[in-house]
């Protein structure tokens, strides 16, 4: 329930963004309407329509995503349509999403990104066409943004890099003897991705008694997951402990981890899905991460930063 009042607040911060970016002030301005059309047609046709982009929807955590999304499309009034390739890795895929929305001439673009750099010269395009466009969950490079004149776009997500550190720290902690320790990071050109790798090693840096033996991509899948794990033991056969950058990968490793009789072997995670804690309550899993807090303090700076932006785009533009 918490995720999902979450993600029902980005999509509102997205569409209080679209409306200090659209609505005019000026004391001249008046709309006339005939007597015979009705409020309610009225009211339909100017609603904004914002696209939310997701990367797919067999992730469980997108699918609780786009529940908050409808959330917010109920509270706030505005058009929503969802978009999604058909794996996390479809680039090419929302790239020809954008594509279509341009066309579409929606109002504004809630996007999580496949890839952190790829997507970014189809977003200037849209932005070109005076689209408002939100980042979430994986951060667009900020350098490319900055290259392409988009580096005012805002940016909502957590701190995944302390995320992942207090998943891996929790397993770390429990390693007191000499472990050969495995992660299994998300799609390398992500930051996302980048940032919980990066976490998770700096907790496994801070025991002397772990060797982190492999840092391979499993691509956020489960059947990737599997094979890549695999392939790792045919080599560290007495691996003791696994990071996985989200917990569809992590579904995968403990699939091996069954088949193979291994019983031993720490696993921590990130996301809770609710199969994730049930594989806690199991015992077959360890830690996830389900960072709600976090979450909701940064969004709230978000509806801070994200106004104050709104209200200097209406004053540049002179409304």
């Amino acid at each position: 329930m918490k995720r999902f009042l979450t993600y029902g607040l980005v999509f509102s911060i997205a569409f209080l963004l679209l409306i200090g970016c659209t609505q005019t002030s000026s004391d001249d301005t008046s709309l006339v309407v005939e007597e015979n059309e009705s409020q309610e047609d009225i009211s339909e046709t100017k609603k904004q329509k914002v696209a939310l982009v997701m990367k797919t929807l067999t992730n469980p955590f997108f699918v609780e995503m786009e529940k908050g999304a409808r959330q917010a499309e109920k509270e706030f009034g505005f058009k929503l349509l969802v978009k999604t390739g058909a794996q996390e890795t479809s680039v090419e895929q929302q790239i020809s999403i954008i594509k279509s929305l341009i066309q579409d001439k929606v109002d504004a673009i809630v996007i999580a990104p496949a890839d952190s750099r790829q997507l970014i010269p189809v977003l200037k395009e849209a932005s070109d066409a005076d689209i408002v466009i939100v980042n979430i969950d994986n951060r667009l490079d900020p350098e490319v943004l900055k290259e392409l004149g988009l580096i005012n776009t805002p940016f909502i997500s957590v701190n995944n890099e302390q995320g992942a550190y207090l998943s891996a720290k929790y397993i770390s902690d429990q390693i007191t003897e000499k472990t050969e320790v495995v992660v299994l990071e998300g799609i390398r050109s992500s930051q996302n991705a980048q940032d919980r790798k990066n976490g998770a090693l700096r907790a496994f840096a801070e025991n002397s008694n772990i060797e982190v033996v492999a840092q391979e991509t499993a691509n956020w899948q489960i059947d990737e997951a599997h094979q890549v794990i695999t392939d790792i033991y045919k080599q560290h056969p007495d691996i003791g402990a696994i990071f996985c950058a989200n917990d569809m990968m992590a579904f995968g490793v403990l699939q091996y981890l069954k088949e193979a009789g291994k019983e031993d072997v720490l696993v921590a995670a990130y996301d809770a899905l609710d199969d994730a804690k049930k594989a806690i309550k199991e015992g077959t899993l360890q830690s996830t991460i389900d960072q709600q807090a976090a979450l909701q303090e940064i969004e709230f700076l978000g509806v801070l930063s994200l106004l104050r932006k709104a209200l200097e785009l209406k004053k540049v533009n002179g409304y």
